[in-house]
């Protein structure tokens, strides 16, 4: 702009320029805003390292085992001794949002009375249910009472 634009254009433009500025500023927080909404993976537990149960043949022994997988997650002793791995995997589409189980993996290795493997199995989500272990209610035994409960034993003539 020269300086035979007339005063009025130069404000009218400036103020354009500062709404497109605007509009595209207001663009980015909305976008800033959904990024951070988006969705998350977690890992929980024990992370199975690739190739790691070719490397137990049947009849290894449990330090070999303990070389190759690490300390298991639990470990069992009913007829002869169990290695329990766990892990799970959950998402949520966005971050406000509850979390959703993905895969869920139980790596088994049970061990005869010699302390050698004996059998693998490798559980997922087809072969079990999902419960939560920590609960923030417990269940008690009796009867529960309903908000009317109290009106009928007041109205009640016994």
């Amino acid at each position: 702009m020269n300086q035979t634009t007339p005063r009025h254009f130069r404000a009218a433009s400036a103020r354009s320029l500062f709404s497109r500025f605007r509009a595209v500023a207001a663009a980015g927080l909305v976008c800033a805003a959904l990024a951070g909404c988006s969705g998350e993976q977690f890992q929980k537990g024990y992370i199975l390292p690739q190739g790691a149960l070719e490397q137990i043949p049947i009849g290894a022994s449990q330090d070999q085992v303990l070389i190759v997988l690490g300390t298991p997650s639990t470990v069992a002793t009913l007829d002869g001794e169990v290695f329990y791995y766990i892990s799970q995997r959950t998402s949520r589409p966005v971050a406000f949002m509850n979390q959703q189980v993905v895969d869920q993996r139980v790596i088994a290795v049970y061990f005869d009375k010699n302390r050698q493997v004996r059998r693998l199995a490798n559980y997922g989500l087809k072969d079990g249910k999902i419960f939560d272990f920590v609960s923030r209610t417990t269940p008690t035994s009796g009867q529960e009472m309903s908000y009317l409960t109290p009106l009928f034993k007041l109205l009640s003539f016994n």
